[in-house]
């Protein structure tokens, strides 16, 4: 299969400083984990996400992957950052918010509700969403790879730094997960990412189905109502047991990626859908915010708030911007 060319030079710098900032802005900021006065932690959580995401896509570009291979990739993304990163699959007590009690199995020494939120969260929207809406920001860019050799090389090398030491600088009095659970953990990630390369690779011709698809609002619609919903089940864990959350989490995950993969297949499906399905994702994160509590440092309701609004904002702007040259696009082909 024939390697795609390369952009611009600008547009490659332009795109991959892009990506390198958004990840770390949607995953923890838009999100409301992180408070507007932590704004400054920005370039190196950068190192994780951000180079975490280039990787992801990088990867997905060149080895011609489709978006369930782009998936698995993310999932082993979020592994990394949660088992070895933060290592919140393991810690009883991360951060002092017990993350684990709720759905806690004891013979894996994890919490069921835990693992499957935050690997969820990672998927969706620490990863695909920002590499999604790259493709609305610069959409010359779209399937085509925007680091060198050179460039994949630093990045990869970013991302070991970023994720694993945290492990060499704990002091002896910090949690620490065990060698079996991180050599458990170390294998998944390398299966998944084996599995995405060897078995989920585009096919060509792609055959794409003739049924109409619904329009890119109701696509979008779509999206923040599934999105939401797998958001909302955080408001559920004091009134219904860890399974029922994990099954309704599981559940909307499992039909959004049915229903993306049965419209996106049909030859009616556009760019503007794929935004819009983006777009949706965004704005859930962008209203999650205002309820959600940063999980660290020192803010006042009106200064947290103030901030979301911020954040909102930026992120409608960088909405408004790809939808612009999605439309400029559609108009030069369509003359």
């Amino acid at each position: 299969m024939k390697q795609a060319s390369f952009p611009k030079t600008k547009t490659r710098i332009a795109a991959a400083i892009s990506l390198f900032s958004l990840a770390p802005f949607v995953g923890e900021f838009l999100l409301g984990n992180l408070p507007v006065t932590m704004v400054w932690l920005l370039p190196y959580l950068a190192l994780l996400y951000g180079c975490g995401a280039l990787l992801i896509r990088e990867t997905a570009v060149r080895q011609h992957l489709n978006t369930g291979g782009l998936l698995i990739l993310c999932l082993a993304y979020g592994i990394v950052e949660e088992a070895f990163h933060t290592q919140s699959l393991f810690d009883p007590n991360y951060v002092g918010l017990r993350l684990l009690d709720y759905g806690y199995l004891s013979f894996l020494k994890m919490g069921s509700w835990w693992t499957v939120f935050a690997l969820g969260i990672h998927v969706i929207w620490s990863t695909a969403v920002p590499i999604a809406l790259l493709d609305g920001l610069f959409p010359e860019s779209k399937g085509k790879p925007v680091l060198g050799t050179s460039g994949i090389i630093v990045v990869g090398l970013a991302f070991v730094f970023a994720a694993f030491t945290p492990l060499l600088t704990k002091s002896k009095e910090a949690f620490m997960a065990s060698g079996l659970q991180f050599a458990l953990a170390g294998l998944v990630v390398v299966l998944l990412v084996i599995l995405a390369v060897s078995a989920f690779r585009k096919k060509k011709p792609e055959r794409m189905g003739s049924k109409r698809v619904p329009g890119p609002f109701a696509v979008g619609l779509t999206a923040f109502l599934l999105g939401s919903g797998f958001m909302a089940t955080t408001f559920l864990i004091t009134y219904i047991p860890a399974w029922g959350s994990i099954g309704a989490m599981i559940l909307i995950f499992v039909a959004g990626c049915i229903l993306l993969s049965r419209w996106s297949n049909h030859s009616g499906w556009s760019s503007r859908h794929s935004l819009m399905g983006t777009g949706g994702l965004l704005f859930t994160y962008a209203w999650y915010g205002f309820v959600q509590v940063p999980s660290l440092g020192s803010i006042t309701p009106l200064q947290d708030t103030l901030g979301n609004i911020l954040f909102a904002c930026i992120a409608l702007g960088l909405f408004l911007i790809a939808w612009r040259k999605t439309r400029n696009l559609k108009k030069e082909r369509n003359p």
